[in-house]
């Protein structure tokens, strides 16, 4: 049984996808980050840098004591090499490298350049121009990166991975930040394979249960929670 603690945003949904895909027996532990539950002490002592998704493992491939790891892309490495699914093992040096650093460009590129646009053109308490555009315009270029990567192939590291996995939540949010899909043909009919996955579509209606797409805006306490914190926000505990 693997616990996880989550929010259906795209770093949830990595990890739900994994745990679908490689029918994992796991449960969801809500973490409603617009009330600010991410901030307790309790989860602070799993995840540090309070952020959300973060597992713990209460079964680890070791037989050992139950194992806490944080951050979207550590969890995914670690759940595919307790599987032995979705990564290449260390004696697979080139494939293993692929998927590796098509995850580590998600991590550093893809997501926070994503979260960034989203945040500009939606969240923003005031109209910054030059902050759409930097971020909308690096999304664009990201994408192609993407679209001519996938020009011959189906998945970015060849066969299906957890650097997909990884990419597909960042992507399948395209319209909310203000992209289009006119552009790269490759790019769209990979959405279109990941969406019809029955796994990717278990996770995302496991977020779903969890709680529903929503239908209005932001709340002004919401946006309090998730962008006025402090180093003041994490003091409060520390991981043993």
């Amino acid at each position: 049984m693997i616990d996880v603690h989550y929010w259906p945003t795209p770093n949830g949904h990595k990890v739900t996808i994994f745990l679908e895909e490689a029918g994992l027996e796991y449960r969801l532990v809500p973490v409603n980050i617009g009330k600010g539950e991410q901030f307790t002490p309790a989860f602070l002592r799993i995840s540090p840098n309070n952020r959300m998704p973060a597992i713990v493992d209460l079964k680890p491939k070791d037989g050992g004591a139950p194992v806490a790891v944080f951050e979207s892309g550590a969890i995914l490495i670690y759940l595919g090499e307790k599987t032995g699914k979705f990564l290449p093992g260390p004696d697979k040096v080139r494939p293993r490298a692929a998927v590796i650093e098509w995850l580590m460009w998600q991590m550093g590129g893809l997501g926070p350049m994503s979260g960034q646009a989203g945040h500009f053109l939606n969240y923003a308490p005031e109209d910054i121009p030059y902050g759409k555009k930097r971020y909308t315009q690096e999304v664009n270029r990201l994408y192609g990166v993407m679209n001519k990567r996938l020009a011959e192939r189906d998945y970015l590291a060849g066969d299906y991975s957890i650097a997909d996995m990884a990419s597909y939540p960042w992507v399948a949010i395209w319209k909310r930040i203000a992209q289009t899909m006119d552009e790269f043909p490759h790019l769209e009919r990979w959405v279109e394979r990941m969406k019809a996955r029955p796994a990717v579509d278990r996770a995302y209606r496991a977020g779903e249960a969890i709680s529903p797409p929503r239908t209005g805006g932001m709340s002004e306490e919401e946006k309090k929670v998730l962008f006025g914190q402090t180093a003041a926000s994490v003091q409060a505990a520390v991981r043993p």
